[in-house]
């Protein structure tokens, strides 16, 4: 559902901006992402800034970070308006990673309503395509994101994990992405003339912006339609869908939040790497949070770092297979190495610091199986569609 908006109820003098960042001392936090904190807080009209256990520095604003404000920054919130992740229950009668990693599809390949219109994943859209945009749809893009076939592993909560139908061995689709090429066009749009200032119609950014979370919310269940589909299941609901890129009116001002999840009574998927435990939590944090908590390990090198590093230390069959023992689908290897698990924070203790600063209550662990960021030249699925495109 598109988030509710009303303006803020007055504009308050500017007063100094307050600063919390939710971390221990042996948390990895870089002085630049504090420093970005510091420099957000100092805006006009804010009033508070949370630092997230996942903080780290961004373009021009840090990421990991919930910041309430009297006035709207676009710029905050950056162009991947609508971005989260879900989770989808699947049944697979055997889950081999092996076999199922060649039975990925393409998902660099968009979904074009005419050309794949006997596509059984369009079976999930409910009403209209937000925006009308369809540049991309179904695809996951680049960066960190991901789609993860995924054990639970420990349950910690039964309770909680039942009610949201989950039990240890059970698998899920885990879907992280956003609004693609939609909300780097509002940015965009906004940039052009006022820089990183404020919306000067906040009411208009708000109604482009809500068009770009429900479009990325869409985006990931097609996603895992076609995922479901072509491992031999049937799509389901999702259990949990969080955005973490967004801005929400709340107590009478804007709350923007940039790689932080909602945390005011929310279950959220906090993702580990390809390589490590992905942590579900029930989130419980309160206004000093900005009724928020981390949308992940968060990272603590570049990508330049990760690359240059990652070189050095791992060869490419080597970073196809985890530490945990799952798989990895990825034919760009400059993003195989710019991703690799050691380029993230501890997510272990991401999520102590949640647990140590009341935040959120760990309800149950999943373990990948299948990482897939971009198709692997060759495989299966786009030998299949170069065949009906017509090439070799």
């Amino acid at each position: 559902m598109s988030p509710q908006h009303s303006g803020p109820e007055a504009v308050l003098p500017h007063t100094p901006a307050t600063v919390t960042v939710f971390a221990s001392p042996a948390s990895w936090i870089e002085s630049d992402a504090v420093a970005q904190c510091h420099q957000v807080a100092a805006l006009d009209g804010m009033i508070h800034v949370a630092g997230m256990p996942d903080l780290h520095p961004g373009k021009g604003a840090p990421i990991g970070a919930a910041m309430a404000s009297t006035v709207l920054y676009p710029f905050l919130v950056g162009s991947d308006i609508g971005c989260g992740i879900a989770v989808f229950p699947i049944a697979l009668k055997r889950a081999v990673p092996e076999k199922l990693a060649a039975r990925f599809p393409d998902l660099d390949r968009a979904l074009d309503r005419e050309r794949d219109a006997d596509d059984r994943a369009w079976s999930v859209l409910d009403g209209d395509i937000p925006a009308g945009h369809t540049d991309g749809l179904g695809t996951v893009g680049r960066g960190n994101h991901f789609v993860e076939l995924a054990r639970v592993e420990t349950v910690v909560e039964p309770d909680r994990a039942g009610r949201l139908g989950l039990a240890a061995g059970d698998l899920v689709l885990v879907v992280h992405s956003g609004s693609r090429g939609l909300g780097e066009r509002i940015l965009r749009a906004h940039t052009e003339v006022h820089g990183a200032g404020p919306a000067p119609d906040p009411a208009a950014y708000l109604a482009m912006h809500d068009a770009a979370v429900r479009w990325g919310s869409l985006n990931r269940r097609l996603m895992a339609a076609r995922v479901a589909h072509a491992l031999g299941a049937e799509p389901t609901e999702p259990i949990v869908d969080q955005c973490h890129n967004l801005v929400e009116v709340r107590d009478g001002v804007y709350l923007h939040r940039k790689g932080a999840a909602p945390g005011d009574g929310r279950d959220v998927l906090i993702a580990g790497t390809r390589g490590t435990p992905s942590y579900l939590v029930a989130a419980h944090a309160g206004p000093d949070a900005n009724h928020s908590v981390a949308h992940g390990a968060g990272r603590k090198m570049s990508r330049a770092d990760a690359l240059r590093r990652g070189r050095a230390k791992h060869t490419v069959a080597e970073l196809r297979r985890t530490p945990v023992g799952s798989l990895v689908v990825c034919g760009d290897r400059q993003l195989l190495f710019e991703e690799a698990p050691t380029a993230y924070k501890r997510i272990e203790q991401v999520i102590a610091d949640l647990v140590d600063h009341d935040l959120a209550t760990p309800v149950a662990t999943t373990v990948p199986l299948v990482t897939y960021k971009t198709p692997d030249v060759g495989s299966p699925p786009q030998r299949e569609q170069r065949r009906r495109r017509g090439r070799p």
